[in-house]
């Protein structure tokens, strides 16, 4: 009984942070988060 209700709240869980992830008010940091590996690493030195 206990193992069925802790898969019912983990799968909540994984549900909730997929749609998290997945929104679109999350889509602007996600893709400046994408460019960063093409940025230029000189332009950060002082």
């Amino acid at each position: 009984m206990i193992a069925g209700i802790v898969t019912v709240i983990l799968l909540l869980a994984f549900l909730g942070g997929t749609a998290w992830a997945f929104s679109a008010k999350r889509k602007p940091e996600f893709d400046a988060a994408a460019r960063l590996p093409l940025e230029d690493q000189n332009e950060n030195l002082p």
